[in-house]
């Protein structure tokens, strides 16, 4: 079949369906809600890793992101659009905050900290918070439980919408479901201010 007889069969089939629409369901399908939500934490603690494999995208080669990287990502019925690094702060609608739960001690002690920051930043102390404690899956990791009371979250974000879940790369249903419960917070439905 030629080129031309191919791209006129598509087109049709478009305007089959565009017409279908129109008459038997009163329009065109709703636009899905985007938001704008920024991605931070620690080099290394997976935060590339876990979106290239919600996109579904290979972590074969994944190397520390450098600059600013935007990802679009549509899950379930919801288009989010996740920006890297402080500097793209101003107009996020929520914060997804990434910590590898397997690291050394010194290294948790920044991620809290850095966390901590984040939490007081006058562009975000406002905004929904999904904290994701990474590599669940390795022996060293610490529980949810334990990371929240580590970091000390219970009095620094009493008052804030944060939700922490432990997380891996190989268990993506879990990463939907959370981002799930933060589509929540960001729709302002009626949730616990903290959850764990």
């Amino acid at each position: 079949m030629s080129e031309h007889m191919q791209l006129s069969l598509a087109l049709c089939r478009i305007g089959l369906y565009t017409c279908f629409r129109a008459l038997c369901c009163k329009g065109p399908p709703p636009p899905r809600p985007e938001y704008d939500v920024v991605c931070i934490g620690l080099t290394g603690a997976g935060k590339t890793s876990l979106l290239s494999r919600l996109c579904g995208e290979s972590t074969d080669n994944i190397v520390p992101t450098t600059g600013m990287c935007l990802v679009h990502i549509t899950v379930h019925r919801w288009n989010i659009k996740i920006k890297y690094w402080s500097r793209y702060y101003q107009g996020s609608q929520g914060v997804i905050f990434v910590l590898d739960s397997a690291s050394s001690d010194e290294d948790l002690e920044s991620a809290r900290n850095e966390l901590h920051s984040a939490l007081q930043h006058p562009q975000l102390c406002t905004l929904p918070f999904l904290i994701l404690a990474n590599h669940q899956d390795k022996p060293a990791a610490r529980a949810p439980n334990q990371i929240k009371k580590y970091f000390e979250l219970e009095p620094l974000a009493r008052g804030k919408r944060w939700i922490l879940e432990g997380c891996t790369v190989d268990n993506m249903e879990s990463v939907k479901e959370s981002f799930g419960q933060l589509i929540g917070l960001l729709e302002d439905k009626e949730t616990e201010p903290a959850r764990i």
